[in-house]
């Protein structure tokens, strides 16, 4: 009998046996089966032998955990919006898909019900985070600031990695007068893998949420390869270094502020702003939609910068290389950025400049092409992430473009954004 995709087979290749479902092949003389651990594995037809075949059974990979409310545990709410996190398996095509319930969440994590109880559950959308949008950041601010003032001790937002740290800029702008932990989490494995993550983020961010003194916005995710603790990490100074690593998420230009282990254990590393359950959040979600990050890079054709402009783009961050340059002296003229910011900036567009180093700041008066973008009304952005800068300057347009304001707001360290002293992280940097 021939296996099809999504059927559960066991297959003897010499004098070991597998068991697994069957998940498309690229190969019609190959077969691949996914094994009970979440790793593929993959044979030559001609290589095995079908000792059984169990037609397309699809096991549920995730029930269902309904907590029962305790009064003796804090309580915080939870809100899923696809991901990794909040995967399972698509056996059609062998990959993973957003199709899990948030309740389902629970099955990874039973340590949950000792830790916290959940007010509530919400899903808003549920959606891989590359598909992001600032409606997407307004319905979270809005949906968070109203579990805070309902009487949660924090919210976790489960959320893909991939722009996750949009995400925390985004909402440490949004949520004001925020003093309570709003956790982004993530995980880079799918929770069939056996190095799936997300169970651990999740068990240290409802520690974070209903336990900790913190009142802010922050990633919570794994701090090393292994499964020894999580950072704590604010949510305007950090960023995804790695594609794939389970630790990709690092501080920059700063240190996490805190590190939390599995069994509660919590070590404050940095300052940060404090609890006060008091306090009401309000959900301050007006952003300007006309706004984009460019990267300086070697033969830019400044005509890129005249389309935003003819399109009417109120704001522009631009990649800046280094201390914050871009080219201005060169040798054919239509490659120098002089005449293009320049019309910008008569055109009332913001610009600012960021580094695409990301560690150190820009400083526009160490060289001379700095200066000449300086007098022309480019704000330099000291040591914020582009990305950071970027959610920054959309959320301040959103409420003025008057460019004094918008200049005073972009360099007032509203969030942790901004960091007068930079101290470098783990690696040295």
């Amino acid at each position: 009998m021939e296996p099809q995709v999504g059927d559960v087979i066991t297959l003897r290749r010499g004098k070991i046996s597998y068991e697994g479902i069957v998940i498309p092949s690229p190969k019609k003389d190959s077969i691949i089966i996914k094994l009970s651990n979440g790793y593929n594995i993959g044979f030559r037809k001609e290589s095995v032998e079908i000792i059984n075949v169990e037609k397309k059974e699809k096991p549920k990979i995730f029930s269902e955990v309904k907590f029962q409310k305790r009064k003796d545990i804090p309580e915080i709410s939870l809100i899923s919006t696809g991901g990794t996190i909040a995967s399972r398996v698509d056996y059609e095509t062998g990959g993973v898909r957003w199709l899990m319930k948030p309740e389902e969440i629970f099955f990874m994590a039973p340590e949950l019900s000792d830790i916290a109880t959940f007010r509530n559950i919400s899903s808003p959308f549920q959606i891989a985070s590359e598909s992001m949008t600032f409606e997407c950041y307004r319905i979270l601010a809005k949906e968070a600031a109203k579990e805070l003032n309902a009487g949660s001790k924090g919210v976790i937002i489960t959320h893909g990695t991939d722009t996750l740290h949009y995400t925390s800029a985004a909402l440490s702008f949004m949520l004001q007068n925020l003093s309570k932990p709003v956790c982004l989490v993530g995980a880079q494995r799918s929770p069939d893998r056996g190095s799936f993550d997300g169970s651990m983020n999740l068990i240290c961010a409802s520690y974070i949420a209903g336990q900790s003194d913190m009142g802010e916005a922050v990633i919570v995710m794994h701090g090393e390869m292994s499964d020894t603790y999580c950072n704590v990490l604010r949510g305007t100074k950090v960023r995804k270094m790695h594609s794939t690593r389970r630790d990709t998420f690092r501080p920059i230009n700063t240190s996490p502020l805190a590190k939390v282990f599995m069994n509660g254990k919590f070590e404050k590393i940095s300052d940060y702003r404090l609890r006060n359950d008091d306090n009401e959040v309000y959900a301050d979600i007006e952003m300007e939609e006309r706004t984009a990050i460019i990267k300086a890079y070697p033969n830019f054709n400044p005509e890129i910068l005249d389309y935003y402009i003819d399109k009417g783009y109120k704001g522009l961050v631009i990649e800046a290389s280094a201390l914050g340059h871009v080219p201005t002296d060169t040798i054919n003229e239509k490659f120098s950025w002089v005449n293009s910011i320049k019309r910008a900036r008569e055109q009332g567009i913001i610009v600012v400049f960021a580094t695409q180093c990301l560690f150190g700041r820009v400083d526009p008066f160490v060289y001379s092409n700095g200066r000449i973008m300086e007098e022309m009304g480019v704000i330099y952005a000291e040591d914020m992430l582009p990305e950071t800068a970027y959610l920054k300057l959309s959320w301040i347009l959103g409420h003025t473009n008057d460019y004094f304001e918008v200049k005073r707001n972009m360099l007032d360290n509203m969030a942790g954004e901004i960091n007068y002293r930079i101290k470098g992280d783990k690696n040295g940097l």
